[in-house]
């Protein structure tokens, strides 16, 4: 893909890739040489590279752009490149390359010219930058249980209030 097709769809809901696990919809936010920030419902902003995006999809008839709710004031990093962009992301958590045997989850720590360093668990991890496909903040999966959690038990109070009425 090159910027100019890009920046011609900024604005609009479009598809990354056709299937599979990084494929993704959401509305185009911005695009630059060597990538572009796409914000999905269900992971928020996403950085992709652009060297590793197979196709991309607008539907004609815009039935994508008519199921998709974009939130006021959504903000996102803009940089001359990709890797300025995701050295913004260093002692924070994210995830990187959304699906597929390479995701990851975990704290990005340094972000070098080949290579960033990602702690995740007990282990520290050197991803070639060549093989970042996409990147976004994440949301621990700790948080995440948490979250469900509260939502569960929410649910089984309100679920006991209702029987004793």
């Amino acid at each position: 893909m090159n910027k100019d097709l890009m920046m011609s769809l900024v604005g609009k809901v479009i598809k990354i890739d056709r299937g599979g696990p990084e494929s993704r919809v959401g509305m185009l936010l911005a695009a630059e040489d060597d990538y572009f920030v796409l914000f999905t419902k269900d992971d928020g902003v996403v950085y992709y590279k652009m060297q590793h995006i197979k196709s991309i999809t607008v539907d004609s008839k815009d039935s994508m752009g008519k199921a998709f709710e974009m939130p006021e004031n959504v903000e996102y990093y803009q940089g001359e490149d990709f890797k300025s962009v995701i050295a913004n992301f260093r002692h924070s958590w994210v995830k990187v390359n959304r699906g597929g045997p390479e995701k990851l989850e975990g704290i990005m720590n340094e972000v070098e010219d080949d290579y960033v360093t990602v702690f995740s668990k007990q282990e520290v991890i050197q991803l070639a930058m060549f093989h970042i496909r996409n990147i976004s903040f994440g949301v621990k999966d700790e948080e995440k249980e948490q979250e469900q959690n509260e939502k569960s038990n929410t649910s089984a109070r309100s679920a006991r209030g209702r029987k004793k009425a």
